[in-house]
């Protein structure tokens, strides 16, 4: 038989993921543990979702552990998602999952984890990784049937991220930051068709503007950008930003081997208004 595959994503940072996935050994040693990244900004449910959206869909058919969880503890549920693929997504139920398993054909079957021979004999109302998610998902892995997980749940109750929508204006784009990427890229809600609608045709050095919004505790208030668009980080000198497509067909800001959401102290939500210059 395949080695089963376990993929994990967290907010944990270095150390905490090691510790989930020696309980993951200990009872799937044979598992072949897929870490997507322990590096999701703390606290930041959006930002788990697009990296789960960003890697399952190139990953085997598996279990998929994602635990990005500031309601741990709290009456908020832990949850398995069985999707029409043939997955199984573990974490917990704050929208964290939902777009990720519709990328995998849909949610099939949604079930609350509550059979305690599946979780660690002493369960903490603090690190639900290791005590909940990371065992249930080693049992799965190990052939423990979905229903053994614990009571299904309707499916339209589980909690749901917002999707932000682009608005094409007179002569500009509104939208809003969805991810920021490792690199510091940013991606906003919207692809470079919304922009050309807003702004007219796209070539290769066009002048664009970018006006990010005054956010709520950010000192520096309104914050302009002066960019063009390009087809590759290269298109643009070292250092110089550029907006252009990711590799997933969204609007993206990016520096050329720098980091612009420091630079320019961005963050998921932050809205901004794209326009010609």
């Amino acid at each position: 038989m395949a080695r089963p595959v376990i993929t994990f994503l967290s907010d944990f940072g270095p150390s905490a993921p090691a510790v989930c996935r020696g309980v993951m050994f200990g009872i799937a040693p044979d598992a072949n543990v897929i870490d997507i990244t322990h590096q999701v900004p703390r606290f930041s449910i959006r930002d788990g979702a697009a990296s789960l959206v960003f890697a399952l869909p190139h990953m085997p058919v598996g279990v998929h552990i994602a635990v990005v969880d500031p309601g741990v503890g709290t009456e908020r549920l832990p949850l398995a998602l069985k999707t029409a693929r043939g997955d199984v997504l573990i974490g917990p139920d704050n929208g964290l999952l939902i777009e990720a398993a519709e990328r995998l054909g849909g949610i099939v079957e949604a079930r609350t984890i509550e059979n305690r021979a599946l979780m660690l004999p002493v369960v903490s109302s603090s690190f639900h990784g290791r005590d909940i998610f990371a065992p249930t998902a080693a049992h799965l892995a190990m052939g423990a049937s979905f229903s053994s997980v614990g009571p299904t749940v309707p499916i339209d109750s589980l909690v749901r991220l917002p999707r932000p929508q682009p608005r094409v204006a007179d002569d500009r784009l509104e939208t809003q930051i969805v991810h920021v990427m490792t690199y510091g890229n940013v991606t906003f809600a919207g692809t470079p068709l919304d922009l050309t609608t807003a702004v007219g045709p796209l070539v290769d050095g066009r002048p664009l503007r970018l006006t990010f919004g005054a956010t709520e505790g950010n000192e520096a208030g309104e914050v302009v950008e002066d960019t063009v668009w390009g087809l590759t980080f290269g298109s643009v000198p070292l250092g110089a930003s550029v907006l252009m497509a990711d590799s997933e067909g969204h609007l993206s800001l990016s520096d050329n081997q720098g980091d612009v959401a420091k630079r320019l102290g961005l963050a998921v939500d932050r809205p901004v208004t794209i326009t010609a210059r």
